[in-house]
């Protein structure tokens, strides 16, 4: 059986698809990639695709990067994995100092785990436990933004909105305060101060609510509040960090100082499955005391801190400066705002364009309720060579932090077609 009707048929037989209806996976023609090359994939039929939604947000620098698979290579000679369960690894370490020098944290202290939920619920699970130790069992409410999403895990999705089917969930997942904007967060902040354990917030950009954008000066005071109040601020950058926004991470614009700060995606530069919660000092300090006492923090995850995930890690964050991969960020959003304000802003079928460095939404208006113009939209851009994914009926625009400005241009231009041809 050989083909991609082939593969889809072979795949739908025995794969389970997160975030897909099995029943019509067929039907919605999949890519079956087999091998990739810089920033396009290709399928088994050997047809290439500009991969404008990063694999999902986690590829950063391009597909099959020599420097990157020469890290793997190398580390492969040494160990790729050991126990980070009360024991250490020489690259885990080398990872975590390099992060430790680099995220907006006070005396930072990293727990590695596989993906960004697990970051957050890792994230969670510490500040409950911090609040416990400190004799302030009262403060277990969270605040968060309306449309937040946070991850899957039963953690993680309490700390999210409805959509993404999560309703069936309710009865698993705790309740939390939830504000219609950055300024309305900073006055229940003031209001329920008392009982809060933290702040949870995606800094500038809200990935999958639709990449909705937030003013940085509003998130500055939300952070000054945070402090003054005693307040644990969580900034949840698993999509926004290691660049997206223009900056390594999207806390720098703000000026936060977050006391956990969660990482994932572009960690590995879209390598290998990894995450991080970055601790503050004080927060740290709580868990410190006799062996096996209360003030462990009980929580691990066998492939926590991957030597693998480490090694490509590192090279990875050393190839962000050695690239000078930001400043090409920064120019490369220049050109897709330009090229989306003369090109799709003013069609008709748009109801509005977002863009923070090189993370983009483009809300279509459709004039009926079941016309998915979003997943047509998409399906045409990848008849047409880009693949793009919708959610809902934005449609991401995530390119690849050394995107070049043909592929920007590209990108807009099948967009564009893609647009007109399906909201006639």
């Amino acid at each position: 059986m050989t083909g991609i009707e082939g593969w889809v048929r072979r795949d739908a037989a025995v794969v389970w698809h997160g975030f897909t209806q099995m029943a019509a996976y067929a039907e919605s023609a999949p890519l079956i990639v087999e091998r990739a090359e810089g920033r396009e994939l290709i399928d088994v039929d050997g047809r290439r695709y500009l991969d404008a939604i990063s694999s999902l947000w986690v590829t950063t620098l391009g597909h099959h990067v020599a420097e990157l698979d020469a890290a793997i290579i190398d580390q492969l000679g040494r160990v790729a994995h050991s126990t980070m369960l009360g024991n250490g690894n020489r690259v885990t370490i080398e990872l975590a100092e390099a992060l430790a020098a680099r995220v907006p944290v006070d005396e930072p202290h990293v727990l590695f785990a596989s993906d960004g939920a697990a970051a957050v619920e890792q994230a969670l699970k510490i500040v409950f436990q911090y609040w416990w130790l400190r004799r302030e069992p009262e403060r277990t409410a969270y605040l968060t933004l309306d449309a937040a999403y946070h991850g899957d895990t039963v953690g993680s999705l309490s700390l999210g909105a409805g959509g993404f089917g999560t309703d069936l969930f309710d009865p698993l997942r705790f309740p939390v305060l939830r504000a219609p904007s950055v300024t309305a967060m900073v006055d229940l902040l003031r209001t329920h101060w008392r009982k809060l354990a933290a702040v949870v917030i995606e800094p500038l950009v809200q990935g999958a609510a639709g990449m909705m954008l937030h003013d940085p000066d509003a998130l500055h005071e939300l952070g000054e509040e945070c402090r003054r109040l005693g307040v644990l601020l969580i900034c949840d950058e698993v999509a926004t960090g290691f660049g997206r926004t223009g900056t390594l991470f999207a806390s720098e614009q703000c000026g936060l100082r977050p006391d956990l700060m969660c990482l994932g995606k572009g960690i590995t530069g879209g390598y290998l499955p990894m995450s991080a919660t970055v601790a503050s000092g004080r927060v740290f300090a709580e868990f410190l005391g006799p062996d096996l006492s209360e003030r462990t923090f009980y929580h691990g995850h066998s492939y926590g801190g991957n030597a693998l995930a480490a090694a490509v890690a590192l090279r990875h964050l050393q190839l962000l400066d050695e690239w000078d991969v930001l400043a090409n960020v920064r120019e490369r959003s220049i050109e897709l705002r330009a090229a989306l304000d003369e090109r799709v802003r003013s069609l008709p079928a748009v109801k509005e364009v977002r863009l923070c460095g090189l993370m983009g939404g483009v809300e279509l208006a459709p004039a009926a309720d079941g016309l998915r113009w979003g997943r047509r939209v998409c399906a045409e851009a990848v008849g047409r060579g880009v693949l793009l994914r919708p959610l809902g009926d934005v449609i991401v625009l995530m390119p690849m932090l050394t995107t070049t400005s043909a592929e920007i241009d590209r990108i807009v231009d099948v967009l564009q077609g893609a647009i007109v041809e399906v909201c006639r």
